[in-house]
């Protein structure tokens, strides 16, 4: 049965494909027509203009023994096939302002072994087998002559077990000379949770989530809000560095209650954490140009929250050109934290604590995660029209001390 499912996941995955490259291609064709009858000379067609559509499709798996369902121990299987499109148009306004507007749209399928533990008698609808949708609009507008962009943003996302409502305001400001730029960000996100208990620790009369229970469940919020601030500097021809910080606080519903948590005394109880939590990572981005053919990205990245995290984080990236139009990009990234102050492994949470979990993600650790990218940008496109102009495709595998180890597989390709 899970190779059937497997199989006709694989099937719609296929065809998700095929229907946004066809869309991709036709909003090339009506490009293609519509720039025809622009003036050549400098002045700014008003009409609303095709720019370019970025379709993004990936397939991750994983595997491990450490699942949160299962309190720490037990399968973490999972399979999950992610597709994203987005379409970006222009106008310029009669202050020759440029104004871009951007509609994005993701679908993610996917499969959990460890989801399916939430009742091991049936296939829970928290979920063993799911599928998310997150929709986003946004406009940006930039002024050239000033060197600023301004911009908002709304998006939704939805799944068998929450619904998440977010928006955002983004401010830029580039130098005059082009070598210095501030970013800054504000974006919140209300979430609404359906709670779910495992099986045997649901309490009296409570459902169990599927569609089909008309038994009460209840709805739990949970917010989130973080600004994002960046400033970028090119320092000489060959070096850019980028500083960056993401403060996060999040209040409402932090723990996963469908995730069981055992005690030394055998017993066990739904996942329990904090209300609140405050999160400051912070962040230094170089990017070196070794001559026309070569670039050295890196990235050093410090993370802590008030749970009793630390993290460090190093990213490196080469990217290599063989020729004009093809480029080949491996990658290393490397990632150390400790457990938060709640995390105990599997029986070994104490009686009289407060809060208490045994989900691995927060427990100390190390990983690696490593692969390879090649980028195709031929001058006249990959078809030789121009309008299929950028085709990427990366592999990367994932392991971690833990156990677990995933790989990822992505595609992108942009139509002009």
């Amino acid at each position: 049965m899970a190779d059937a499912v497997v199989t006709r996941i694989y099937s719609n995955f296929i065809m998700r494909i095929l229907s946004l490259a066809v869309l991709g291609m036709y909003l090339s064709i009506l490009s293609a027509f519509s720039q025809g009858n622009t003036d050549s000379s400098k002045y700014q067609n008003k009409k609303l203009q095709f720019e370019e559509v970025d379709f993004v499709a990936s397939y991750y798996r994983q595997d491990g023994n450490n699942s949160a369902v299962t309190g720490g121990t037990g399968t973490e299987k999972l399979t999950d096939f992610t597709n994203t499109i987005e379409l970006k148009m222009i106008k310029y306004d009669n202050k020759e302002r440029k104004n871009q507007f951007k509609i994005e749209f993701g679908i993610d399928h996917y499969t959990s072994a460890s989801s399916d533990k939430i009742d091991p008698s049936t296939i829970s609808s928290a979920s063993f087998d799911d599928t998310r949708l997150y929709p986003s609009l946004s406009w940006n507008r930039e002024n050239e002559k000033r060197g600023t962009n301004v911009g908002i943003t709304a998006s939704y996302s939805r799944e068998a077990d929450y619904k998440s409502y977010g928006t955002g305001v983004n401010f830029r400001k580039t130098s005059a000379d082009k070598n210095r730029e501030l970013d800054i960000s504000l974006q919140a996100f209300f979430d609404k949770w359906k709670v779910i208990f495992p099986v045997e620790l649901r309490p009296p009369n409570y459902g169990t989530g599927a569609k089909n229970d008309n038994l009460r469940v209840d709805h739990t919020p949970r917010n989130s809000y973080t600004a994002s601030l960046s400033y970028s500097m090119v320092v000489n021809k060959k070096l850019q560095v980028l500083l960056l910080t993401d403060p996060t606080y999040q209040r409402g519903l932090l723990a996963t209650k469908f995730h069981r948590v055992y005690f030394t005394d055998g017993s066990a109880r739904p996942e329990n954490l904090p209300n609140k939590k405050m999160k400051l990572p912070v962040g230094i981005r170089a990017n070196y140009f070794s001559g026309d053919y070569v670039v050295l990205r890196s990235l050093y990245r410090f993370y802590i929250d008030d749970w009793g995290m630390k993290a460090h984080t190093i990213e490196m990236e080469t990217a290599v050109k063989f020729s004009n139009f093809i480029s080949l990009s491996p990658f290393y990234r490397f990632h150390t934290q400790n457990a938060i102050d709640y995390f105990a492994e599997f029986s070994k949470n104490k009686l009289n604590r407060t809060y208490f979990m045994s989900d691995y993600d927060l427990s100390t650790l190390e990983s690696h995660f490593f692969g390879m990218g090649i980028r195709i940008t031929p001058p006249k496109g990959i078809t030789g029209s121009g309008k299929l102009n950028m085709l990427e495709l990366r592999y990367g595998h994932y392991t971690r001390s833990t156990a677990l180890q995933s790989d990822i597989i992505s595609l992108h390709v942009k139509f002009k």
